[in-house]
């Protein structure tokens, strides 16, 4: 017999060993399945033979292996070894979150195949004749005649039909084994580029085959897609994969549209509105090379290549590529790390980078490249400061914006209106004793969503009808605190009665397909009002907008966070950027009480460039991130003393062991208290980052024995990004 060590999805920082049966061979990256208390667990074996380990006649055996070759490769495992040290995270938590649902349930790896259908005899004998009474039918039979159809690229529509045809005998599946993708040797012609645009196809070609970081920033409309088009060609004629990184479900479609038209190869995708079965299969063609360029969220960074070449992040600020719960990674930072152990290219893009990435390309920590005019040729939009307080407000809008909304919609155009907050209300108050309905388990107050006819929670997601009188006075003159999407797309109907009125938002875009449905209506033309939250200022092309209103701008400038200056000019010029895409001029209001605050001015002035370059000098000066290194240990317990008490354990045992390292806390979280808990919060700052990872790893392994430990919740999130 052996032993081997294997890492399980359970919350503590151990593996642990077991019996291999003689006889039984298995790699490291393999998924075994063995004892563990009273269950049986999937886990990933990690070690061979350890030297440390305990003796064979203590151990359990394992159950079963259950792969024949490793589910992770050996550049997967270093990469996720190092994603659990930096994170601080238990090490098999981490492994069994880089490979697919189905595999983590301990079901079988499928053959490197998949599932076709074709015409069997009968079916090719058929003539159109025989199935013209049934219209769906014939329609896919026809697709069928001209080739074989992947199973995933069989539509919901297209199920009944297919059903029919397969219990008719008109149609076989049949399995089709996985290979790489043949070489491109030519590829549609892409557009002309600028100056800029080759300057910077050029420089990312000729470093391809080895780790090279580019900062690819380049204002809003110059063609950051167009870049990666071009530089993904050459790659393909060697049958090198590509993975594309975005932060939202909402953009994936439309960049696989794109990709897909350009290239002839498979491009796939990968998010979480797939089923396991179809993220299994993606899983299987990017490991076997089949699958050319995958495009998905962030947790696409975790698929096995066969052949990786290029890695690219675009929207590379977004804060949606920081997982904020569980395993906080940030999937930026982590393709940096990946395509160093690949020795690939990695490119990031934004028309506002992220103050860390600035700061490493300043640096020379990554090479800059600059967009810095519209691929079109197309001036930026213009952006006018509303004043709210020196006009007659009308449902948030200022009576100058009413009136060039409707001299924009006059002239054939569309408008979008920007408002961050979804439901129709934030909030719902009595009109006589000022009563608000707020959440029972969060300081917080709950969301009027008019059209459920409910009151929601956004922190906790907790949710009661719509109460029919104030819960303090009994009064039924209950009103609307505030405005949401949902209450502007009402008043604006009325408004405009003659002009279709398009929302997204979360709420509005449920349903499977939906936001795809929105998008393809609004890029259809004529005049619109598009009503949106953060969803639409993520990298969408619409070109008939040449108006946008920012509703309000004022969230932000008063916040605790300090970044929140920096995420307020990254939405004022990411959502200014959806106007006058196309030939013709943009303008964008952004409305405000406090139109003199510096912020704004600098923004509207200066642009994001400016704003960064500044906001770094104040970085520096202040000593925050990233001329410092920040870990925030985060607390809750239904006591409200008990997370205090434990987190000032922390700073007793930091200030012995590391007095360098800067010490905030403990200190209220700015929601003191979500789902029932109260939260504490202490911030950790040091200019040396293995200083800091040192005290991390001994404040954590010193308080797994304080009693106070078992009578609460703690995270840690190094490199937040969000510090509420």
């Amino acid at each position: 017999m052996s032993v081997i060590r294997v890492a399980l999805p359970v919350p503590l920082r151990q593996s642990f060993d077991y019996r291999l049966p003689v006889g039984i061979e298995v790699q490291v990256g393999c998924r075994v399945l063995v004892p563990f208390g009273k269950r049986e667990l999937v886990g990933i074996v990690w070690q061979l033979q350890p030297a440390d380990a305990f003796a064979e006649d203590a151990l359990k055996s394992i159950v079963a292996v259950l792969d024949d070759s490793p589910v992770l490769s050996g550049q997967l495992c270093r990469l996720l070894s190092f994603a659990a040290d930096y994170y601080h995270h238990p090490l098999g938590e981490v492994l069994i979150s880089a490979i697919p649902a189905l595999l983590r349930e301990g079901k079988p790896l499928p053959g490197y195949q998949s599932l076709h259908y074709q015409l069997t005899q009968a079916g090719q004998a058929v003539t159109e004749t025989d199935l013209q009474r049934a219209p769906k039918q014939l329609a896919l039979w026809q697709q069928l005649r001209q080739g074989g159809l992947a199973a995933d690229s069989i539509t919901s529509e297209q199920r009944p039909a297919l059903r029919a045809l397969l219990q008719k005998q008109l149609v076989a599946a049949i399995e089709v084994p996985f290979s790489p993708y043949p070489a491109v040797t030519s590829t549609q012609a892409g557009l002309k580029l600028t100056t800029d645009q080759a300057l910077a196809v050029s420089a990312i070609v000729q470093a391809q085959g080895r780790f090279q970081p580019f900062l690819l920033e380049g204002i809003t409309g110059s063609g950051k897609t167009e870049v990666y088009l071009q530089s993904i060609a050459p790659l393909l004629a060697e049958g090198k994969q590509v993975l594309v990184l975005v932060p939202e479900i909402g953009l994936t479609p439309q960049t696989l549209a794109r990709f897909a038209d350009r290239f002839q190869v498979p491009v796939l995708s990968w998010h979480s509105g797939l089923t396991d079965t179809e993220r299994l299969a993606c899983w299987q063609q990017a490991a076997t090379g089949s699958a050319a360029i995958v495009i998905g969220t962030r947790s696409a960074l975790f698929l096995r290549f066969a052949s990786l070449g290029l890695i690219v992040i675009d929207e590379e600020h977004d804060a949606s590529l920081k997982q904020q719960d569980g395993f906080r990674y940030h999937a930026r930072d982590l393709a940096v790390k990946r395509a160093a152990l690949e020795q690939c290219t990695v490119v990031l893009g934004s028309a506002t980078p992220s103050l860390e990435s600035l700061y490493n390309a300043l640096h020379k920590r990554f090479q800059l490249l600059t967009l810095s005019s519209r691929a079109s040729g197309q001036q930026l939009p213009t952006l006018e400061l509303v004043n709210l307080q020196q006009q007659a407000v009308q449902f948030g809008l200022a009576d100058s914006s009413i009136q060039q909304i409707k001299h924009t919609l006059q002239q054939g155009f569309q408008v979008m209106l920007f408002l961050n907050r979804r439901g129709f209300a934030p909030a719902l108050s009595c009109d006589e004793c000022g009563w608000v309905a707020d959440c029972q388990r969060c300081d917080a107050s709950m969301t009027w969503h008019k059209q459920d006819r409910q009151l929601n929670c956004h922190h906790c997601g907790s949710s009661r009808p719509v109460p029919r009188q104030c819960g303090h006075c009994g009064s039924t003159r209950l009103v609307p605190l505030g405005q949401g999407t949902e209450q502007l797309e009402a008043q604006l109907q009325p408004m405009f009665p003659e002009v279709p009125v398009v929302r997204l938002d979360r709420d509005s875009t449920r349903r499977k397909g939906s936001l795809v449905e929105a998008l393809q209506h609004i890029t259809a033309g004529g005049p619109q009002l598009i009503v949106g939250t953060q969803m639409l200022a993520k990298g969408h092309h619409f070109p008939k907008v040449t108006l946008v209103v920012i509703v309000d701008v004022d969230g932000a400038l008063f916040s605790s966070d300090f970044r929140a200056p920096e995420q307020l000019a990254q939405l004022i010029t990411q959502v200014a950027g959806r106007a006058g895409r196309a030939q013709h001029a943009g303008k964008v209001l952004l409305q405000s009480r406090y139109p003199d605050h510096g912020i704004l001015q600098d923004i509207i002035h200066n642009g994001y460039d400016s704003f960064a370059r500044l906001a770094l000098k104040e970085r520096q000066q202040t000593l925050l991130p990233p001329y410092q290194y920040l870990a925030l240990f985060r607390a809750e317990s239904h006591q409200d003393d008990v997370p205090r008490q434990w987190l000032q354990q922390l700073v007793e045992l930091a200030q012995t062991e590391a007095p360098k390292v800067q010490l905030l806390g403990p200190i209220r979280a700015p929601l003191e208290r979500k789902a029932g808990k109260y939260r504490w919060q202490l911030h950790c700052y040091s200019a040396s980052r293995a200083g800091l990872h040192q005290l991390l790893n001994q404040l954590i392994a010193a308080s797994q024995g304080w009693p106070l430990t078992r009578k609460l919740r703690w995270q840690l999130d190094v490199d937040p990004v969000d510090l509420s």
